[in-house]
């Protein structure tokens, strides 16, 4: 069975990365791509046209969001019941303490800094990929 992937990020070259390695490493993988905070809540609480969108196996959500940030999204993943058993990989460009010790506090389920470098960005998505999707054993899908 296809393992489902949400990515939050608004920035398009970001996602056009991301989607990118995944798509290459030919894994059994669907990718759902939110472009912004609304759009990603939408999906994960199934609201209007989202209504019969899949539950994500992992979520690789950018913290610097226009509108609602990352941080503000993971809070209320996390606070929800059946949501918080997916595991939230956070995307930044910040190396700031602060910024990872709040990510942490919030139950982010691993902060990964971006390199500036495209070639170790995309090993580090393929890692991701590799440790999350074949490695882990994640918890069962559950209808929202």
């Amino acid at each position: 069975m296809n393992k489902l992937i949400l990515l939050v990020a608004d920035h398009p070259i970001a996602q056009k990365q991301i989607l990118g390695v995944l798509q290459e490493r030919g894994m059994c993988i669907d990718l759902s791509v939110a472009k912004n905070s609304v759009e990603a809540m939408a999906l994960l609480q199934r609201k209007g046209k989202h209504a019969d969108a899949p539950r994500p196996d992992l979520i690789l959500l950018d913290l610097n969001l226009s509108g609602k940030d990352g941080r503000e999204v993971l809070a209320e993943i996390k606070s929800g019941e059946k949501l918080k058993q997916i595991p939230v990989v956070i995307l930044a460009v910040s190396t700031a303490e602060e910024d990872i010790l709040e990510a942490y506090n919030l139950h982010a389920n691993c902060y990964i800094t971006k390199p500036i470098d495209l070639g170790q960005f995309v090993e580090i998505i393929k890692s991701v990929q590799n440790f999350w999707l074949t490695i882990v054993t994640l918890p069962p899908s559950q209808t929202p």
